[in-house]
């Protein structure tokens, strides 16, 4: 069995390694960087409006309201940070630093910027070509407006083939197995055991339908959120001397030609920009188009409106949260001291970061995590759960119940499988497919982009309108 997993490894590592995500990352920077021009830089441009709407709105009354048949703006919004605040945003960002070095998190910077337009694009698409179901709840997403704007069928289906294995690996095998990695580090609980309380409640959570996920992780999501960054930035007071060389570690980083930890030598830029670039929509999603099906759900009406949240979701799960997460690692002994010795660390993943909260707040520190991860990757799996099911419901429109059922079991299952699992497996196969499910969704991005700007420039029009008609 050792030799059959290592196999696949080596066959996976290389796909991923050589072709893969190569192909992402240029896709994903040039697709950022063609968006950006279109809409002449609208997330940097609006940024201030953008906070003022999602942030500045949380408690406006309309932001919670929803229709029958569909979840309300800020469900909509948790439910895709359910998918984003995650994992990615704690063992995502160790596995960077170990596997891309420091200067990883330079290339995560970039790529979040530049996605925050890309995401930005990918809902205000979503929201503009969904389609209603017989029971009158929204549906939409990449495969929707590749089928009803591109009007490409075939790349529509290639799209949610793809999207409903990385769903499997990239929203559940990875998340149980961080749960089990950092219960186990932490707290020496058995896999087995996690596994199977894990399967439990997911099982229990995603019978009810988007709704109930929504329920969940609108309660969920902003509590662990506000949890994780106070703990971030009380480790980070405790560690505030070494910061500064945090810093220059990622920017020195981000251009050296000596790969981390015993890489290939001239190899170290691209390793960086590969694990930074592929950690960083890990964390974000921008660019997969798996975000977007949870914002099609939502009852707003204004595609702009809702798009807004892409560039505040890309913006505080990687600007924000994974920059803290990162920082934490870089300033603790565990990382350093491996770093300056080049060989990898003892531990990785959860693990990794687990180890270097506690170094900043001993024994708080580990015990939070664990909690965070937990939570985290709980509200994702339950997110990317809603993911698979839209997947599935166009693939198998006619029979779109059966195919629903059997997929929420298969989903179950994996819960399971994820749990006990070898994590370097289950990494390497959620990279390969968000690499090929992004791939037809930046395809439709640049194909629609006018599409996106036309929106765009009628939204500012018509609220520009109604300002001098006010005045």
């Amino acid at each position: 069995m050792e030799s059959i997993i290592h196999a696949l490894n080596l066959a996976l590592g290389f796909v991923y390694d050589n072709i893969l995500s190569i192909a992402m990352m240029i896709f994903l920077i040039a697709a950022g960087i063609f968006l950006s021009v279109r809409t002449r830089f609208f997330q940097f441009r609006r940024f201030g409006y953008v906070l003022k709407n999602t942030a500045g709105s949380l408690f406006q009354k309309n932001l919670h309201e929803k229709n029958d048949g569909s979840v309300s703006p800020f469900q909509a919004v948790t439910t895709a940070l359910a998918g984003t605040i995650g994992t990615g945003s704690i063992a995502g960002v160790a596995t960077a630093l170990v596997l891309g070095g420091p200067g990883a998190v330079f290339w995560m910077w970039i790529s979040a910027l530049l996605g925050m337009v890309t995401k930005y694009s990918e809902i205000v698409l979503a929201l503009k070509y969904r389609e209603k179901n017989e029971k009158g709840a929204w549906l939409g997403g990449p495969m929707y407006y590749i089928k009803n704007g591109l009007g490409i069928k075939w790349l529509a289906a290639v799209f949610a083939i793809f999207a409903m294995i990385a769903c499997i690996g990239t929203g559940n095998a990875t998340q149980s197995n961080s749960i089990s990695g950092v219960l186990e580090s932490n707290l020496s609980i058995d896999p087995l055991i996690t596994g199977i309380v894990l399967t439990v409640i997911v099982g229990a959570v995603i019978i009810g339908g988007v709704k109930r996920i929504a329920t969940v992780n609108e309660k969920l999501v902003p509590v662990m959120a506000i949890f994780f960054i106070l703990a971030s930035i009380f480790a980070l007071i405790f560690r505030a001397k070494h910061i500064p060389d945090a810093f220059a570690l990622i920017f020195k980083g981000a251009f050296n030609f000596r790969s981390a930890f015993g890489g290939v030598a001239g190899y170290g830029i691209l390793t960086a920009m590969r694990y930074g670039v592929g950690r960083g929509v890990f964390s974000n999603e921008a660019g997969l188009g798996s975000a977007p099906i949870a914002h099609s759900a939502s009852s707003a009406k204004e595609p702009v409106k809702q798009g807004l949240w892409g560039i505040f979701e890309v913006f505080i799960t990687t600007i924000i949260i994974c920059t803290m997460s990162a920082v934490v690692v870089l300033t603790s002994d565990t990382y350093m001291t491996a770093f300056q010795a080049n060989v990898a660390p003892a531990v990785n993943g959860a693990a990794l970061s687990s180890a270097a909260f506690n170094e900043a707040l001993p024994v708080i520190g580990g015990y939070g995590v664990a909690i965070a991860t937990v939570f985290f990757a709980l509200s994702t799996i339950l997110g990317w759960a809603y993911y698979g099911e839209v997947c599935a419901s166009y693939l198998f429109k006619n029979h779109a119940k059966a195919a629903v059922t059997v997929y929420r079991l298969i989903y179950v299952v994996f819960v399971f499988v994820g749990a006990i699992a070898e994590i370097n497996t289950v990494w390497l196969i959620a990279d390969c497919f968000n690499a090929l499910m992004a791939l037809p969704n930046l395809i439709a991005l640049i194909g629609l982009s006018g599409v996106v700007v036309a929106t765009t420039k009628q939204f500012f029009a018509k609220k520009n309108e109604t300002e001098s008609k006010e005045q």
